[in-house]
């Protein structure tokens, strides 16, 4: 619509009018022509309209643009448009909204569920404008009052059954139209009918005898409609499976509750409850227990040192048991009237009830202690514990400590006790307080406090004294802090296995340590006539190598500790051997391969000097000359070879250093029969790679032979185009045309052929001779005739 103020502004609307539902949006565009100063919109009560959530405003200079979201009923109407220019004229362009609403069935719940026999109200909630037509439908069928007179279709469109059925379970559709604007729609709500459970039980009341591993079980059975769920109860609540209930549901509405291990408490009534949507229904059945005795209390007891201990243990059953004791830790009884020796143990009880006294407690009576009741239909057997109080023991009697101005010590000091105790450190009546001081620390643990004490000074050495504190008592334990010395000297110093180069020293430990573990002996020694000392530390027995031979040492001994290094033992001097020839050397042989044999040598005394080397002598037994091999000193092994076969061999060995020659070693050995060579033992050392490449290398040569031999009968093959390669190489560069390098010459034999080169039956063979001037000379082979 456009309407026109004058000829200068013109204002239009993209629409006229616009139809719709609740819920869209739209949008409408404003157009001016002209110069518009302002373009504004105004709803159907005449009020200019602001952008808002619902409403949104997009303007610009000759064109603007109004977005309705969400739109409700309320929203319909003449909006108009409206424009202004620069003196003031206005002119506006409007469009009609009419918004409707659409067909909407509203939160429709399927399935709907109701009990049985009550008056059912099946919801089916539909909206529109205009009001819509609604028709019910069950298995295909509209339903109405003449032929349904169960049924009725309410007011409110919803759909009405009287005294509801299981019959009347099923599919039912709801179908709303609208005639102006030809709109239908349906939804299907299905309808379910619950039935309330009925139960019931096979019998009512069960006999059990009490703890003897018995059970019993109950049976209920259920109908309805949801299945109903069963629980079983007992006062009040719901048992659970366990070790003790198992719970069976079974088809066909049956549930089954059996009680395991009947005790006394199981006796009584047990409730079978079946429920669904519906309702639900309960049942009792009772279980009468006959009871074997039961120990009905029994508690622990704490007594403390020295006081005296009631232990109360009652128990039931029918008939009333007999209650006798049993210490666990001796296995001693005691029954109503019994008194120890000592006096200290005594039972008194009646009517089910037991107390056991104990006298003037002891630590030895802690422990467990157990109650034993007996009728002649069973026993019942609990036990409980006797926990004793007392004041803080000490388990240390180390209560000397050494250390030295500098060193940390651990004072340790370790506390039994019950209850636990609280711990403190003084010294000289003051306390040390847990975070300690410039010098000291406190360690805390279970049953244990360390005191930390680093001396810096004489005062910090004396007493310490530690208090153990619990609610029994207290206790106190003297510490004594005493300076530590370095340790006496080591004695009874022993020198024995000298040889050449090496010597063994043993010795006495010190007769004080000096109140601290010795860390290591320092072991000195030293040439006679030198001043200066070498040192080897040891835990233990000292072994001194890489001594000169026939040389005399000196030797002592000092203990070191953390305090430092005590005095040295008296000075021993022993001297080590002279040099001496070697001993004879140890041999062992293994045959070699082929005609050889592998002599070990192992090495012995050497004298006091490396072995130079070794004089290995061999011969066989039938001749008289002996042969020599002489072998390095730093080897293992000879190996003798070539050898003769089937012979018997000696071997003299004598070892060698620069002092001159051992005694000899003599040792024989037999070289075996020259093995068969066969085809199978030459492979048979061979492995399948060696094989493998035998079988290639003998194939390369048999090609060369047939390459060769077309060469010289062909005048083909590979060696042929090698030659006139070089031929025509050396014809164009020399003009001497040779084939072959001068002074040699290549020799075949091959068989005599015929003119069809069948061959010959004659077995000579033609001697071929090619010479450097590329002429060939045949010679008949007369060797065979």
């Amino acid at each position: 619509l456009v309407l026109f103020n004058n000829s200068a502004l013109q204002v239009s609307i993209s629409l006229n009018k616009v139809e719709l539902s609740v819920g869209e949006s739209k949008f409408f565009i404003c157009t001016a022509i002209g110069e518009p100063v302002r373009l504004e919109w105004y709803n159907p009560q005449g009020e200019r309209i602001l952008p808002s959530k619902r409403m949104a405003l997009h303007t610009e200079t000759s064109r603007s643009r109004l977005i309705i979201y969400n739109a409700i009923i309320e929203d319909a109407g003449i909006y108009r448009c409206q424009a202004v220019d620069g003196v003031g004229h206005t002119v506006e362009a409007s469009v009609v909204l009419e918004i409707y609403q659409r067909l909407t069935f509203r939160d429709v719940q399927s399935p709907q569920e109701f009990r049985h026999g009550e008056t059912a109200e099946v919801v089916c909630d539909v909206i529109s404008s205009p009001v819509p037509v609604v028709v019910w439908y069950y298995q295909d069928k509209e339903i109405t009052e003449e032929h349904h007179s169960e049924l009725q279709v309410l007011p409110n469109n919803n759909l009405q059954i009287h005294q509801v059925t299981k019959a009347d379970e099923g599919v039912y559709r709801c179908e709303a139209s609208v005639e102006a604007r030809g709109e239908i729609d349906f939804v299907d709500i299905a309808v379910v009918v619950n039935v309330p459970p009925v139960l019931s039980v096979f019998q009512q009341s069960f006999n059990a005898t009490a703890d003897y591993q018995e059970s019993v079980t109950f049976t209920c059975m259920t109908s309805g409609s949801p299945d109903p769920q069963v629980s079983w109860h007992r006062k009040g609540q719901q048992l659970e499976p366990s070790e003790q209930y198992i719970i069976i549901r079974l088809d066909g509405g049956r549930s089954m509750l059996t009680v395991r291990n009947i005790r006394q408490a199981d006796g009584g009534s047990y409730t079978c409850k079946a429920t669904n949507k519906a309702g639900s229904q309960e049942r009792e059945v009772f279980l009468k227990v006959f009871v074997q005795p039961h120990i009905t209390q029994l508690k622990n007891v704490t007594a403390v040192e020295g006081s005296a201990a009631m232990i109360s243990c009652v128990a039931e059953g029918e008939p009333l048991p007999d209650i006798s004791w049993r210490r666990a830790g001796d296995g001693q009884t005691f029954v109503d009237g019994d008194k120890s020796r000592d006096g200290r143990f005594e039972v008194r009880g009646r009517h089910g009830k037991s107390v056991l006294t104990i006298s003037g407690v002891k630590l030895l009576d802690l422990g467990r202690f157990d109650c034993e009741a007996l009728s002649r239909i069973g026993g019942h057997q609990k036990s409980m514990f006797l926990d004793i109080e007392y004041t803080p023991k000490f388990l240390n009697n180390h209560t000397i400590h050494y250390s030295w101005e500098g060193n940390p010590v651990n004072i340790s000091c370790d506390v039994m006790s019950n209850p636990p105790a609280t711990m403190l450190w003084r010294r000289e009546r003051l306390t040390i307080s847990a975070e300690g001081t410039a010098n000291t620390r406190v360690h805390s643990a279970s049953g244990k406090s360390v005191l930390e004490v680093t001396p810096m000074s004489d005062r910090d050495f004396g007493r310490y004294n530690c208090t153990a504190r619990n609610n029994i008592g207290v206790r106190y334990q003297e510490f004594i802090l005493a300076q530590a010395d370095v340790p006496s000297n080591p004695y009874s110093v022993r020198l024995s296995a000298v040889s050449q180069r090496l010597v063994t020293v043993t010795f006495m430990k010190p007769d004080s340590h000096g109140g601290v573990p010795i860390s290591y002996y320092l072991v000195q020694y030293k040439e006679a006539g030198s001043q200066e000392w070498r040192d080897v530390r040891s835990h233990t027995t000292v072994v001194l190598t890489g001594l000169e031979p026939n040389t005399t040492y000196e030797v002592r001994v000092a203990a070191v500790n953390g305090k430092g290094q005590g005095e040295f033992s008296h000075k021993e001097n022993f001297q080590t051997i002279p040099i001496r020839e070697p001993s004879p050397p140890a041999v062992h042989g293994q045959r070699g391969m082929g005609k050889a044999y592998r002599l070990g040598l192992v090495k012995q005394d050497d004298g006091g000097m490396p072995i130079v080397e070794y004089i290995v002598k061999y011969k066989t037994d039938k001749e008289e000359q002996w042969m020599t091999k002489l072998v390095p000193g730093a080897n293992d092994f000879a190996m003798l070879q070539p050898l003769q076969w089937n012979t018997r061999y000696e071997v003299e060995i004598t070892a060698r250093n620069v002092k001159g020659l051992s005694e000899p070693t003599f040792y024989q050995f037999f070289m075996p029969q020259k093995p068969d060579i066969t085809a199978e033992s030459l492979f048979s050392g061979l492995g399948l790679g060696a094989v493998v490449g035998l079988c290639l290398g003998a194939l390369l040569l048999l090609l060369v032979l047939v390459d060769i031999s077309c060469f010289f009968l062909r005048r083909c093959g590979l060696l042929m185009c090698i030659t006139r390669t070089l031929c025509s190489k050396k014809t164009a560069t020399s003009g001497k045309g040779k084939e072959i390098e001068e002074g040699k010459a290549a020799y075949l034999k091959l068989p005599l052929k015929e003119e069809n080169g069948k061959e010959s039956l004659k077995p000579d063979t033609i001697e071929i001779k090619v010479h450097g001037d590329n002429s060939i000379h045949t010679k008949v082979d007369d060797s065979k005739e």
